[in-house]
């Protein structure tokens, strides 16, 4: 059998099964290959039919290069553990690898984000990040990062040594090299966990301070 058309690299973290449910929402194609990636010392899971699980160490940056590692589609889709996807995202997710594998030039992919969880204030959280992914060029890794295999490789990865924002990081790297960030259609939906556990206003906020916080950090040069 030759090697899948994507590869779909799923981090998750200790004690999260969150995945269960995006891997149900997976369709079952001999040209997909889906790759849990689970923290060292969590438990194992019986193992989900039609996926590989991989132990890393524990951390998103980590988690996500040993998926990457591990991936034999020339391109990888990153999804959260909490994201939930339907066909019609799938389907622009597939026909953004088979572009790639036509000779299509590298981009970073990323989809609109909505919640499917929380309260109805989080429709103002999902306009808001796109609003920012578009105008701004900052999507984030909830948005379900799509791009072959040797832009990230050539980029050499995610920087473990940043800790919370990973992915903004890797956008700021994306676009010192120059190349391309483009949106997909269809949508992503992830968890609203965090609002609902430390309140909508107090997590809100807190999350614009560090966006704008890393935003500065991450625009003078290499992430620290």
């Amino acid at each position: 059998m030759g090697a899948p058309v994507l590869s779909i690299v799923i981090p998750a973290g200790p004690g999260d099964r969150d995945w269960t449910a995006l891997l149900d929402d997976l369709p079952a194609s001999d040209d997909l290959e889906r790759l849990l990636v689970l923290a060292e010392g969590d438990a194992l899971p019986v193992g989900p039919t039609g996926t590989r699980v991989i132990v890393a160490p524990a951390g998103r940056a980590r988690q996500i290069n040993a998926g990457l590692r591990e991936a034999r589609g020339a391109t990888v889709w990153i999804l959260h553990a909490d994201t939930r996807i339907d066909g019609n995202t799938f389907a622009a997710a597939r026909d953004a690898a088979l572009g790639f594998a036509r000779g299509e030039a590298p981009a970073l992919c990323w989809f609109n984000l909505a919640f499917h969880d929380g309260p109805r204030a989080m429709a103002i959280n999902a306009f808001g990040a796109n609003l920012r992914s578009r105008w701004f060029g900052m999507p984030f890794g909830d948005q379900g990062f799509l791009a072959p295999r040797t832009l990230f490789e050539s980029l050499g990865g995610f920087d473990p040594s940043v800790g919370r924002g990973e992915d903004h990081a890797f956008v700021h790297t994306v676009r010192r090299a120059g190349l391309p960030l483009r949106r997909l259609r269809g949508r992503v939906a992830t968890s609203a966990r965090r609002y609902i556990e430390h309140g909508w206003w107090r997590t809100t906020r807190e999350h614009l301070r560090l966006t704008w916080q890393q935003r500065r950090a991450f625009s003078r040069g290499p992430a620290p």
